[in-house]
This record gives structure tokens, C-alpha cells and sequence, in this order.
């Protein structure tokens, strides 16, 4: 089955979950279950047999479809998949499963809820396979209406004011890149939309300059780019838990890649003007975002701003412009996927919504009474930190070498966020997990020995989600310890990229 069928079935999943009865609200958690689990399915066995492919010796992009869509406007349906966007489909398709299973308590209007979660997912996954600017700008849009609404109705702490931030900011990041778009139609003479095709049109420099900037800043506003930063650890905050993990795990995603396959690829000499500044935006925002983690108070925003900081490696790794760096942000871009899901699922699904606080001052000592919620977040945390064995290592060494070579000072700048991030998942995992669990008994002499004893009496972690915590570390382990499983493609198809350096 071809992997444009993981679009059709969730929309049709959308679709089943609108006609069933208000009422049967299991009936409708299978229904977007199974629709995730099968869209999912399409997305890896495709992803298997290209990783195959690749081992041959082979590399580029497998067309998918290619049909006339719009003839008067030269657009046409056209989905292709390749070694950069193929991880990236996979990601949607196990945050989409995982992020259901998180969402197995909601009972609050469940049709409506998980109908726009799968027509989100499906907008996701065609922005990634989109080969057309037009039918990537169309699907770009559709997934920032259902994301408000999911955030507005369902969510947390000012949820309305977050889910508006987020769509102004969407929408204000989509307009540039919209004149960005017609910009690059009528500079290759307005007859296509084809990214393949207009990347070989010879755009001159002087248009390049301003034009590449209008679609790369307009796309980098949806992946957090500093300074453009600041409806993510907003939105995060007020999203509910597989909302967290969409935006944080896939979302986010959609502007870098929107950075890659349109900015990069159609305007080289633009790019190569602004590549020095983006990188050390970039740094910027690696520093940043952990600078600001380490001293907020509330669990969420931590990890929002985790987020921020991982995001400016992918952004780094994209302005090296080196098969090592750029494929290392590929690769971050799946890693932290996983682990921003992971981590929101264990903020804000098992803690948020047992304790109903996040604030680190009012929580601890809950290591004893959610052990899985502490294993689950001391693995997340690892990876996040970028330990050895984990994705997360693989990916930001590469982003590191990468760097390297394009300024050592770039790369040093970057590093030092390695130590804060230790720094802020140490410090929240004290605090949440340990912190007035343990306190003194003595014998009135100073002698005395330390008890634990939990102050919380909590319901216990749900199958659901062990399920998917067990899922979503599954995969921060296998990459990290057998990445070739995904570098291989990525660096070969990266190596494919107009101007990149071995």
C-alpha cells in the first residue's frame, strides 16, 4: 500500500469517528486507535522497504503520486518520499498512536476531540509527503485549525489565550511564507508549484536574498526559532497532554522541514547569504531556551522550553550545510519528537492530571507513589540530556561535528547547553520525584536515621499508558543504539542536497 494511504486513513478515521454515537465513547477511542494503528502501519512498511532500498546502494525520492491537481495554476497532487521526510512520517505515526492512548481518559466531547486529532495527524503527514508548494501550503494550513480547537476546548492555564497565540503566530509565520511562494511561481515564470522543478529554475541572487528569508523565518516560527520562540512553551503549557505531544513532537517539525524543502532547496544563494546569522540564532537559542528551562517553577514550562533549546540543534544542523550536520538535525528532529512526547505525556497526563498542580514547589516525593511516571521520566530526561544509547546522543553529536567544522565557536556555543540540560532535568527530577519524600527520625541526640514515606495517595499509571511510554522509550533506545537504522537513509538522501558538503 502506497504511504499516501496514511493521510486518506486518517482521514477517514475523522470521518467513522464524526458518525459514530455521542455516547459510545469506547467505541470511538478504538476507532481512532485502530486508524492510527493502520495509518501508522502503512507509514512503516514503507519506510521498511525504502530503508531496504537504500541498502542497495540507492538513494533519492520514491514518487508516491503525481496527478494533475489545479492545471490553470500549474499545481498538482504530488507526494514523494524520500530519506529526509520518511522518518519523519514514521514520527507521526507513533506520536499519533501514543498520543491516543494518552488520551484514553478524556470524556469531555470525546468525538469532537479525537475527529480533530486525526485530521490533524492526516495534515501532518501531508505537509511531510507534499511535493508541491501549493498542496504543502494548503496542508501547512489545515493543521493549524484543528490544533486551536483542541487547545481552546481541552486544555489548561489560560488555554484560550495559548491556543490564540499559537494560531496568530501560525498564521503570521504562513503569510510570509505564502508571498515567499508566489514570489519563487512568478520568479521561475509562473507556469509550477513543483518543488523538484522550480528548484531548477535560476532564481537571481538579488531575489533570492529577500525571498528566502520571508519563507525560512516564516516557517521557523512553527519550529520555535529564536527569536520567534514564544507561543511554544505558551501553547505547550495550555495544551492538553497529546495536544503537548503533537506540538512539541510533530508539529514543530512541519516549520523545520518547511525550512529544508522549500527555503534551502529552492533559494541556495539566499540561504548562503543568511546561513552564518541562522546559526548563530541558532546557538542562541540552544543557550536560551535551557537557560530559561533551569529556573522556571512550573514542570510544563520546562519542558517547553527543553523544547525551544532542542529546536535550535535542528536549526544549527540545517545551517552547516554538511552531510554530517544537516543529517544530525534530521535525525533531532525524530529524536526529540520522541522525547518531547514522552516527557509531556509524563508532565502532563501522569502527574498534571493526578496531582492537579505542576508547580515544582508543591510537588515531590512522588517517586514512591507513581514509580513508573519517575522510570519513565528519568529515561526521557537521559535522552533529553543526550546520554549515550540514546537517540538523542547520536543526533547532537552529529549536529556538534557538524557545527565543528563549519566554526569551532559555533560548535562550543552549542555545547554549552549540554551542561545546563543536565542541570534543569536533574534539578525537576529532584524536586518532583524526591524532594520531602525523606525526612529524619532520631533518638533526641542527634542520632537519627531517614524514612521514606509518601505524603501522596495517587491512582496508579493506566495500561494505556504504560503501553505507550513503553512504546515511545522503545524507540529513543533502538535508534540510539543501532542508528543506523535511520542515518543511513537520512545521510544518503542528504548527501542528494544541492550544495551540501561531505
Amino acid at each position: 500500500m502506497r504511504a499516501d494511504w496514511s493521510i486518506y486513513i486518517s482521514f477517514i478515521g475523522a470521518g467513522l469517528v464524526m458518525l459514530l454515537p455521542r455516547n459510545a465513547k469506547n467505541l470511538i477511542r478504538w476507532t481512532a486507535l485502530l486508524t492510527g494503528v493502520a495509518a501508522l502501519t502503512v507509514a512503516l512498511t514503507g519506510y521498511l522497504a525504502y530503508n531496504s532500498w537504500i541498502k542497495t546502494g540507492n538513494a533519492g525520492l520514491w514518487q508516491v503520486i503525481n496527478l494533475p491537481w489545479i492545471p490553470l495554476l500549474g499545481s498538482n497532487y504530488h507526494l514523494a518520499v524520500d530519506g529526509i521526510n520518511y522518518p519523519l512520517v514514521v514520527l507521526n505515526g507513533f506520536v499519533c498512536v501514543t498520543g491516543i492512548l494518552f488520551s484514553w481518559n478524556i470524556e469531555e466531547r470525546v468525538k469532537e476531540f479525537f475527529a480533530f486529532f486525526l485530521t490533524l495527524i492526516a495534515a501532518v503527514y501531508g505537509v511531510f509527503m507534499a511535493m508541491d508548494l501549493f498542496l504543502l501550503f494548503v496542508f501547512y494550513e489545515l493543521a493549524i485549525i484543528p490544533k486551536y480547537f483542541i487547545i481552546a476546548i481541552w486544555g489548561s492555564t489560560r488555554k484560550e489565550y495559548g491556543a490564540m497565540k499559537l494560531v496568530l503566530y501560525s498564521f503570521i509565520g504562513s503569510a510570509l511564507v505564502f508571498i515567499g511562494v508566489l514570489a519563487a511561481y512568478f520568479a521561475a515564470g509562473g507556469i509550477t508549484f513543483d518543488i523538484l522543478e522550480l528548484s531548477k529554475y535560476p532564481i537571481a541572487g538579488h531575489i533570492q536574498v529577500w525571498v528566502f528569508p520571508l519563507i525560512f523565518v516564516g516557517f521557523g516560527v512553527l519550529a520555535g526559532m529564536w527569536p520567534f520562540h514564544t507561543w511554544a512553551p505558551t501553547g505547550h503549557v495550555a495544551a492538553p497532554t497529546a495536544a503537548s505531544m503533537l506540538l512539541a513532537g510533530v508539529v514543530m517539525k512541519l516549520g523545520a522541514y518547511g525550512c529544508l524543502r522549500a527555503a534551502m532547496l529552492l533559494f541556495p544563494a539566499g540561504f548562503e547569504y543568511w546561513r552564518w546569522i541562522i546559526a548563530w540564532m541558532a546557538v542562541i537559542a540552544i543557550v536560551y531556551g535551557a537557560a530559561v528551562a533551569l529556573v522556571q517553577k512550573d514542570f510544563k514550562f520546562i519542558i517547553g522550553y527543553s523544547s525551544v533549546s532542542h529546536m535550535g540543534f535542528v536549526i544549527l544542523g540545517l545551517a552547516t550545510l554538511n552531510v554530517t550536520g544537516m543529517s544530525g538535525a534530521i535525525l533531532q528532529m525524530f529524536s526529540h519528537g520522541v522525547v518531547a512526547s514522552l516527557l509531556f505525556a509524563v508532565v502532563g497526563r501522569m502527574i498534571y492530571d493526578r496531582t492537579h498542580t505542576r508547580q515544582l514547589d508543591e510537588l515531590g516525593g512522588l517517586r514512591k507513589a507513581l514509580p513508573f511516571a519517575f522510570w519513565t521520566f528519568l529515561i526521557g530526561g537521559t535522552a533529553s540530556m543526550g546520554l549515550p544509547g540514546f537517540s538523542g546522543f547520536v543526533a547532537e553529536i552529529q549536529v556538534l561535528i557538524g557545527a565543528f567544522q563549519m566554526s569551532p565557536w559555533l560548535a562550543a556555543g552549542a555545547a554549552i547547553s549540554i551542561a545546563i540540560t543536565a542541570a534543569y532535568i536533574l534539578l525537576a527530577l529532584h524536586k518532583v520525584f524526591f524532594a520531602e519524600e525523606e525526612h529524619v527520625t532520631g533518638d533526641g541526640h542527634g542520632h537519627g536515621e531517614v524514612v521514606g514515606e509518601s505524603r501522596w495517595n495517587l491512582p496508579g499509571i493506566t495500561c494505556p499508558e504504560v503501553v505507550a511510554s513503553v512504546i515511545l522509550m522503545a524507540l529513543l533506545v533502538i535508534v540510539g543504539l543501532y542508528p543506523s537504522i535511520m542515518l543511513d537513509m537520512i545521510k544518503a538522501n542528504v548527501a542528494l542536497f544541492p550544495g551540501v558538503a561531505r
